[in-house]
């Protein structure tokens, strides 16, 4: 089996905070940073266990998301595009560049809005890319000719209000979703296989995933909206995941991956989970 995911960057929760950049983001609902410190050191020890290279840098400083380091670019076939964030998060751009250099890649500006590897997830040769929310859609041919690969443009569905009508984002001025990055949608565990929440994906989006000669777990609504399934890590033998998506861990189970479950109930308050606090360094 083909190991993926085997070096990690982690930064850290010291300036970890609320600023509703997300829909599950609410100010009144801070996180406990000594809390948040635990959890994170778990799931470094989490990564570790499956035999991960884990990388720790400190987080950007009065960052309150560089704890999400999914979000500072993507690193793949020995090139990092680095990422354009949201306004509040746009602090974190000149770190993450630097990080990122220092780890030896080429560093590649983005031509438009740029969310990482949070909404850009390689699969094999595949390269699964979100567009609306957090990228761009004309980043899908520059990621494509850029890595020479085989990009699959997807769109998620939108938060709605109570008329049924799209909302924007009152901080970041973008359209805004319960899956506002690709990673809380879509898994790979492998080169040959996904997880992914049919729901949670446009008919278009939804049809082009079927259409692919790949492998497919699908998730409940309610496991990838509540418990943050899809947000997980897998090296293609070992996945660290949601404790609070028993179908979708009995499903991997069943197919003799070893899975980590480490408890997290802080870093979850940022609408980010397992997946979007690592950078894979590939």
């Amino acid at each position: 089996m083909n190991l993926i995911n085997q070096k990690m960057l982690l930064s850290g929760a010291d300036y970890f905070a609320i600023e509703e950049l997300n829909p599950y983001e609410h100010k009144n609902v801070q996180p406990d940073i000594s809390q948040a410190k635990v959890e994170h050191a778990a799931l470094r020890a989490a990564f570790m266990q499956a035999g991960i290279e884990v990388v720790k840098v400190a987080p950007p400083p009065n960052c309150q998301d560089g704890i999400y380091t999914a979000n500072w670019g993507l690193c793949w076939r020995g090139k990092a595009v680095r990422s354009s964030l949201p306004n509040l998060r746009q602090a974190e751009e000149p770190y993450a560049k630097e990080v990122l250099n220092s780890q030896g890649y080429e560093i590649i500006d983005p031509i438009g809005r740029f969310s990482g590897q949070g909404d850009c997830l390689p699969c094999g040769d595949y390269l699964f890319v979100g567009s609306r929310y957090r990228t761009d859609a004309q980043m899908h041919r520059f990621l494509e000719d850029l890595f020479d690969c085989k990009v699959i443009g997807l769109e998620t569905v939108p938060a709605t209000d109570e008329r049924g009508q799209p909302i924007t984002n009152k901080v970041t001025g973008w359209p805004d979703s319960y899956f506002y990055d690709l990673d809380l949608a879509l898994a790979v565990l492998s080169p040959e296989l996904i997880a992914w929440c049919p729901e949670a994906f446009n008919l278009a989006s939804r049809q082009a995933i079927e259409a692919l000669p790949i492998e497919k777990i699908a998730v409940s609504l309610t496991e990838a909206k509540e418990g943050f399934a899809c947000n997980l890590v897998s090296t293609g033998e070992t996945v660290i995941m949601s404790s609070h998506a028993p179908i979708l861990k009995a499903a991997l189970e069943a197919r003799n991956f070893k899975v980590i479950t480490p408890e997290i109930q802080e870093l979850v308050k940022g609408g980010g989970y397992i997946r979007c606090c690592s950078l894979t360094l590939a």
